[in-house]
């Protein structure tokens, strides 16, 4: 990400990558210790230049990367922030669940319990990393950290709420509402 995002330039195609990790905790550039995770997790720690705090990741949670030119397409980070959390709110409604976003605490919730969280990075105009979509994945490891930096915040997933798509299917479909969001730009 970080070099496609520096070799690219202003006529350089917008990308949307999805990817599915191995379980590592990752820490954004606010990230602070007390937050987790805690000392006897065997999770993998690694640094990230997103903002935000800290987050799990892992198999069966859909991650979208939006590698997006930001300044080309005349969209704040704020503006794409709500269309990447309106892509995830629209994708779950397709799914009969019912979610929204929070004041003050990026991302998408159902019943008060994160099911998405964002973390981004805008260099030059251009933005890198993006959305992490909780579908079908062992939550404990969530139990180690401060979710985002917020103690007691309960995580929820797909499958939880009576979702049976995979996470290629939502994934996938993740990117096509991202990219329609991106084509009202």
């Amino acid at each position: 990400m970080r070099a496609f995002t520096a070799g690219r330039d202003a006529s350089t195609d917008d990308e949307l990558w999805i990817v599915e990790h191995p379980p590592v905790y990752t820490l954004g550039v606010g990230a602070r210790a007390a937050h987790g995770p805690r000392a006897d997790s065997s999770i993998p720690v690694q640094r990230s230049e997103r903002g935000g705090q800290v987050t799990y990741h892992g198999p069966g949670q859909v991650v979208l990367y939006t590698l997006v030119d930001l300044a080309r397409r005349a969209l704040g980070v704020r503006e794409f922030v709500a269309r990447l959390e309106q892509a995830v709110i629209d994708l779950l409604a397709e799914q009969g669940v019912s979610a929204a976003r929070r004041p003050g605490a990026p991302g998408v919730y159902v019943d008060g319990a994160k099911i998405a969280a964002l973390g981004l990075r805008v260099s030059r105009g251009r933005c890198f990393h993006g959305v992490a979509l909780n579908v079908d994945m062992d939550l404990g490891p969530f139990a180690a950290i401060d979710p985002c930096g917020y103690p007691g915040l309960r995580v929820t997933q797909t499958r939880d709420l009576g979702v049976s798509a995979s996470p290629a299917e939502l994934g996938a479909r993740l990117a096509a509402l991202v990219a329609e969001a991106l084509d009202d730009a």
